[in-house]
């Protein structure tokens, strides 16, 4: 009996101590500096979408106007940068997870992700628009779109907007999925970014048949790294330079959102 009592006594003590030792591990993750944490593994985790003009792929390398920012700021901490394609529902889990850094890809700064998230300061305009084909949209009315069937990005600011409308969706993986969904006929109409929509419908597009109208709402775009991250206070000192010195307004006319560009 007494031998059981010292082996009893014995196994607790090896399970405070490794409980002590995850504790304090836990402990030592909460307090670390992101931006030690990122210089030390020497890379930046961008969590993205296919996403013109913000972020897509081209000749198989990530650019956009987004990602040439990312780019820079990732030279700047003396980082390799590193593009990772996510679930957009599941951007928060992400970046708690530790599968990325920040969520960069024109996210709306809505109240949900202010909430879950240290977010930067807003860098560019946008709006959530209705897209269809042309011929459609031209005899369409407000009243008339309570009628439609839409297609939206899951979690995104589009599905919120139709939430808000009371309108009946599908929710998909991208917005630019929610373009095929419109193309083959199979919805009725998207909701996605106006910076999306002028990027890749109308004349010269593979969607030229497609066209958008009906501003649903007025956002602001902005970045998003975990709370209480540091990573956002050195991310806003970099849009700030990068807007005195000229360069963020020539990034943003290479991508055509110049005129949605916020000073910083």
């Amino acid at each position: 009996m007494k031998l059981v009592k010292v082996m009893i006594v014995l196994l607790m003590g090896v399970l405070l101590a490794c409980c002590s030792a995850n504790n304090e591990k836990a402990a030592e993750e909460a307090v670390q500096s992101d931006l030690d944490y990122i210089r030390e593994k020497g890379t930046l985790i961008v969590g993205i979408t296919d996403f013109a003009p913000m972020d897509y792929m081209v000749n198989g390398e990530w650019t956009g106007f987004d990602a040439e920012v990312a780019k820079k700021v990732a030279e700047e901490l003396g980082v390799e940068i590193q593009f990772v394609e996510i679930d957009w529902d599941s951007k928060i889990f992400e970046l708690e997870n530790r599968s990325i850094d920040v969520v960069w890809n024109g996210m709306t700064l809505t109240d949900e992700v202010k909430a879950a998230m240290e977010t930067g300061n807003p860098y560019c305009n946008n709006a959530q628009v209705v897209v269809m084909k042309k011929e459609r949209l031209e005899g369409m009315s407000e009243e008339g779109l309570k009628e439609l069937k839409f297609a939206v990005e899951a979690g995104s600011a589009g599905q919120g907007a139709a939430e808000a409308n009371g309108f009946e969706f599908i929710s998909v993986a991208t917005q630019a999925d929610t373009l095929l969904e419109v193309s083959a006929g199979t919805s009725d109409a998207s909701i996605i970014d106006l910076l999306m929509a002028g990027a890749m419908i109308g004349e010269g597009s593979s969607y030229a048949d497609l066209s958008y109208g009906f501003e649903l709402t007025k956002e602001e775009y902005g970045i998003g790294c975990r709370k209480g991250s540091d990573l956002t206070a050195f991310i806003n000192d970099e849009f700030r330079k990068l807007y005195d010195d000229g360069s963020l307004y020539e990034i943003a006319k290479q991508f055509g959102v110049q005129e949605s560009l916020l000073p910083q």
